[in-house]
């Protein structure tokens, strides 16, 4: 058996450059990954190929031929049938469901990643990465699940080299947002441009306090479509940036989680138990974003 971690995908930055022809839309973000918050996968042989979902957050999730996972399955097996055998998947959801950190992407890509190992194939990463953008967008990044910045619409990644270590406070309302609908309500024109890129001093931001300047200076563009159409997020947002030592709140994603950086984990802990005594009914988690 084979157990993979699909580590919370958070951007800390996501501007919205345009718009393709074929209605994509073209992104610039920062993106780090949770060090300890995430789904898990569990892999192992079987007579056919098949899901299950446990786990806080397994309720209501599908486990037909359109899930995330299976489809990852799928498609490894229709370029190597002869390589990739049928197997049981469990996958452990932790993370909330279409909360803006990549949960079911992050899944995807977890599940490449071990039908790889439980096969024993030899993938080059160009091969892999190709099979992963077939899933989603999303999926590429989350293969090596790393800092890095991600452009177009999700295919160009560009390390982030020597970045640094991030302390963060993760919370989620428990509600659900459309990243479908989020996009809808930005009413770009296909063929059009949108925002300016991020800046250009995305590889100076080496220390801690170098990365929170260089953030400062971004936004995430679906943040106020986001707030607009669920209110409770601005609610987070100000009550992650009013905890003592919070450096900078923002949402991740499309959202709804939101995320706060603080200098070091005893701040961030702190501020965990302050907001989990104050708003019981969020979900949240204290991390490190790498």
């Amino acid at each position: 058996m084979i157990t993979e971690f699909a580590a919370a995908k958070v951007n800390l930055a996501l501007h919205v450059t345009g718009k393709r022809e074929d209605g994509y839309h073209l992104l610039d973000s920062a993106v780090m990954f949770a060090s300890d918050a995430g789904d898990e996968l569990q892999v192992s042989f079987a007579g056919e190929t098949s899901l299950t979902v446990s786990g806080p957050f397994a309720q209501g999730l599908e486990t037909d031929a359109g899930n995330l996972v299976l489809r990852a399955w799928s498609a490894l097996q229709t370029r190597y049938p002869d390589d990739v055998r049928p197997c049981h998947i469990n996958l452990h959801k932790a993370l909330p469901v279409a909360s803006g950190i990549g949960g079911g992407s992050a899944d995807a890509a977890a599940a490449l990643r071990a039908i790889v190992r439980l096969n024993g194939l030899e993938i080059d990463a160009s091969t892999l990465h190709a099979v992963a953008l077939q899933l989603g967008a999303d999926v590429p990044v989350c293969l090596t699940s790393s800092a890095c910045r991600m452009r177009g619409i999700g295919e160009i990644i560009d390390d982030w080299t020597h970045a640094p270590s991030l302390h963060a406070v993760l919370v989620n309302p428990r509600v659900g947002v459309s990243t479908a609908g989020i996009f809808r309500h930005l009413g770009l024109a296909p063929g059009s441009s949108a925002n300016a890129a991020m800046p250009d001093r995305f590889g100076e931001a080496t220390n801690s306090a170098a990365a929170l300047a260089w953030l400062a200076g971004c936004r995430n563009d679906l943040e106020p479509a986001a707030c607009h159409l669920e209110p409770v997020i601005s609610d987070v947002l100000r009550a992650l940036g009013q905890l003592p030592g919070c450096r900078l709140s923002r949402m991740s994603g499309s959202g709804a989680t939101c995320f706060g950086l603080f200098d070091d984990a005893a701040n961030a802990g702190d501020a965990a138990m302050t907001l989990s005594e104050r708003h019981p009914e969020w979900w949240l988690k204290p991390t490190i974003l790498h």
